[in-house]
């Protein structure tokens, strides 16, 4: 049987260059999922996920206990999650958009973007549960990841409305549902997903210049 190995359609070609020119592998983004599968597992391991008071111990957030000085809640509470159908959900989503992000950032910067979008989330949503006297317990890795999609709409308008196989459209679209989603279901903090999403924006405006995209003059693919 004839045929041609991928391996040798450029003979001018090292095999070695052809490995280095593949994707690099997204270990930052793998780790975060992986921490919060463990987190969660060592959750349930020691109570339940969908007991508010259980969750609270292990460091959810909840508006009075910040104002109280509990502000490591706006971290710890980014890797909580109420039940397994809200930890599958953040992941899968996690997976695939954190991909592109940390491939284009760096893992550095998406590192920093990430932590600090979930960081912002919860303090947005926690500045408006004290203007709006809610008392509202809340967890989840949401706030960070619509960092994430922050970012990843403002690496499409710099690469010109295309990145990859995602276009403008397509990133705005999923941005502006998921968003409105969040708003009009029961249940999730939509004021911690718009205050991702806002600082995601941000962060990756001031991260980009020092960004492994920016560094190897991705501007315009």
């Amino acid at each position: 049987m004839s045929g041609e190995s991928p391996w040798q359609t450029n003979p001018n070609e090292d095999i070695f260059d052809r490995m280095r020119k593949q994707p690099e592998k997204s270990w930052i983004n793998w780790i975060l999922i992986l921490i919060n599968v463990v987190v969660f597992i060592y959750a349930e391991l020691t109570g339940n996920t969908n007991d508010v008071e259980h969750m609270l111990k292990l460091g959810a957030s909840y508006a009075p206990f910040v104002q109280a000085g509990e502000c490591y809640r706006l971290f710890t509470s980014m890797f909580l999650h109420f039940g397994i159908s809200h930890l599958a959900n953040n992941m899968i989503l996690l997976l695939f958009i954190g991909d592109y992000v940390e491939r284009y950032m760096g893992r550095i910067c998406y590192l920093i973007l990430y932590l600090s979008s979930g960081v912002f989330a919860g303090w947005f949503s926690y500045r408006h549960d004290l203007a709006s006297g809610s008392t509202s317990v809340s967890a989840g890795a949401s706030g960070a990841i619509f960092g994430v999609i922050g970012c990843l709409l403002v690496l499409v308008i710099i690469h010109r409305g295309h990145l990859e196989n995602l276009t403008l459209t397509r990133v705005i679209l999923m941005a502006a549902f998921s968003l409105i989603v969040g708003f009009q279901t029961a249940g999730v903090n939509g004021y911690a997903h718009l205050g991702g999403f806002i600082g995601g924006v941000a962060l990756t405006v001031v991260l980009w210049p020092v960004s492994k995209d920016h560094r190897k003059g991705n501007r315009h693919p």
